[in-house]
């Protein structure tokens, strides 16, 4: 058995040919993107960047008219951004929870996972960064938070730092400047963890009057493998009052929601999800879209709207026939993360529209994310086709030198991108 565990990862590392056809990548794109016939065979598609690292010298490639520089490198891991009212900077570097393997299939998506750089230990910390002299760079970096579990979302409101750990929300006291917190945190709301915790990230946003947060709890599956006793609460958004009272499903049937933001037009809240895989490289497209208070998007049961997921037993025709179509396509297996929209003065032909980081493909050959967009808005609908911000996070041999997850916009107004195989932040501004 030892030497054919070795030799079946081999063969799935390999199984690049799987899939069916493969649209272009733009074609996957916005309101209406094609859903085509499910694509089946034998090993699921497995195109993976090997993590690498950036060498010496080398960053992403900007888009015409910006420039891109390190903010802070030599993190570890990091994922999430949160720019605190001061200009401090919170970094999340955080990876999640480490299970045993239960079957076949779960220790090659561990080995899978662990090549594309997913496989490193969480450092279970929050770090803070500070860029006192107003260059760009962040000249002070202290430990703010540790002792923490698989962190990720994080959100200040009045003198309260929210953090959401994997298995819970929890509250610090903060005080402006501090540089950390050494205070025990106070358990607000409990979340689902159960193992194997397939979705661990966990986002936080607050109402703009604060009187309500939201937390992001992904799917513990792809479709429900792991049985849907162990979904109870998760591919959800949680709305709760500031002291964890009032908890109920805001939203429902998103298999892994992430970036949340606030479209500043409508003002409704948007979130980035990231759709399911193996049924082919054009299905199914990762998406945003504004969330309806008690909307079904569909997980497991349907994707799309109303496209049956036939690998999903015991069907349910009814919650089907409910489900909100998305209102704009991210790119087949883009794995869609980050979500800001750009309110800042900076850079005003970004003025009201979303910066969307895209982590990068596994499931799709050829490969597709791996960038940083932008969707331009009018009206608090999207409005037009996405413009690469950020790209080259993979070398011309399709290593990834890094791989961007959070975006933010800091206190000046540039663009702040976590890249978590590269150990950097990236900040985005105007070419001089």
């Amino acid at each position: 058995m030892q030497r054919v565990l070795p030799a079946l990862l081999a063969t799935s590392l390999l199984a690049a040919c799987g899939g069916g056809r493969a649209l272009p990548t733009e074609a996957t794109y916005g309101p209406n993107p094609p859903i085509g016939p499910v694509q089946k065979s034998l090993i699921p598609t497995l195109k993976i960047a090997p993590a690498k690292g950036w060498p010496a010298g080398e960053a992403p490639d900007a888009a015409a008219g910006l420039a891109v520089a390190p903010f802070a490198t030599g993190l570890n891991h990091p994922r999430w951004l949160h720019v605190l009212p001061n200009g401090d900077v919170l970094v999340a570097e955080s990876n999640g929870p480490a299970f045993p393997p239960k079957n076949l299939k779960a220790w090659i998506q561990q080995k899978v996972m662990k090549a594309a750089g997913a496989g490193v230990p969480s450092p279970d910390r929050i770090t803070l960064l500070r860029d006192a002299n107003g260059d760009g760079v962040a000249e002070y970096r202290s430990t703010f938070l540790v002792h923490l579990h698989s962190p990720f979302g994080m959100q200040l409101l009045g003198d309260q730092l929210y953090v959401a750990n994997t298995d819970a929300v929890l509250r610090f006291p903060y005080v402006t400047g501090a540089t950390e917190i050494t205070a025990p945190g106070q358990k607000v709301l409990a979340l689902n963890a159960a193992p194997p915790d397939y979705h661990w990230t966990r986002n936080l946003i607050a109402a703009p009057d604060g009187s309500k947060l939201y937390v992001t709890v992904g799917s513990n599956s792809n479709v429900g493998e792991n049985g849907l006793n162990t979904e109870v609460g998760r591919a959800a958004i949680h709305q709760f009052n500031p002291d964890g009272s009032g908890a109920r499903l805001f939203a429902s049937g998103l298999r892994n929601p992430n970036g949340l933001a606030w479209e500043p037009v409508t003002g409704k809240l948007w979130v980035t999800v990231n759709e399911r895989d193996e049924i082919g490289n054009d299905l199914v497209p990762d998406y945003m879209t504004s969330v309806k208070d008690g909307g079904f998007y569909g997980w497991p049961y349907s994707y799309w709207g109303q496209h049956v997921d036939t690998r999903v037993e015991p069907r349910r025709p009814d919650l089907v026939a409910s489900a909100i179509k998305p209102d704009y396509g991210l790119g087949s297996h883009t794995a869609s993360l980050g979500l800001a929209f750009y309110t800042a003065s900076l850079m005003p032909q970004f003025s009201g529209g979303a910066f969307v980081g895209q982590h990068g493909s596994w499931n799709r050959n050829p490969p597709s994310g791996y960038k940083v967009i932008y969707v331009p808005f009018a009206g608090g609908m999207p409005s037009g086709a996405p413009v690469d911000i950020l790209t080259g996070f993979r070398s011309p041999g399709g290593d990834a030198w890094g791989r961007p997850v959070g975006v933010a916009v800091d206190a000046k107004g540039a663009l702040l991108v976590a890249d978590d195989v590269g150990n950097v932040i990236w900040r985005v501004t105007p070419a001089q």
